[in-house]
């Protein structure tokens, strides 16, 4: 599934990955915008949907990065892809500059190349079984601060509806 950019060589390695970038083609890359190249996934589609839509896509952006967590990519390479997806999730939260944002960022596409490149350069080292609990961690992390930026922003929200009604 790798597209023109996007080769790597494929290793034993890599094979067990293939769901990854099938996934990751979902989310960030799988329709075009008719008469552009301009290319966008289930991500930012989700995002269209109120709190939902957020929770979910960062639901499977942590899968994604788990799985490659447990497939031997190392600490600094994880610790990347949970910036990746932190600033989607948060940015992303954001009404309209998140949704924006979404059909931009690509998360995911930017982690799977951190992984390409990892692989690439040789820097495989280990199963990455202790990134994987650290990973877990970051992530439950990473997702109840989206819960709180949520929760902090539907009350402003019904604060502020209230003070007009």
């Amino acid at each position: 599934m790798a597209t023109d950019n996007t080769h790597y060589t494929r290793t034993p390695r890599t094979e067990k990955l293939k769901w990854v970038e099938y996934m990751v083609r979902l989310m960030d890359n799988q329709f075009t915008l008719p008469g552009t190249n301009f290319r966008f996934g289930l991500d930012p589609i989700l995002g269209l949907i109120p709190v939902v839509g957020d929770l979910a896509s960062f639901g499977m952006s942590a899968m994604l990065v788990l799985t490659m967590a447990r497939h031997g990519a190392s600490g600094k390479v994880v610790a990347l892809m949970l910036v990746n997806i932190a600033l989607d999730a948060l940015i992303g939260s954001i009404p309209l500059l998140g949704n924006i944002f979404d059909f931009a960022f690509k998360a995911n596409e930017r982690n799977i190349r951190l992984l390409r490149r990892h692989y690439e350069e040789g820097k495989y080292q280990g199963s990455g079984k202790g990134i994987f609990i650290g990973a877990i961690i970051g992530l439950v992390v990473l997702f109840g601060l989206l819960l709180w930026g949520l929760w902090e922003l539907a009350e402003w929200i019904f604060t502020w509806l209230a003070s007009y009604f």
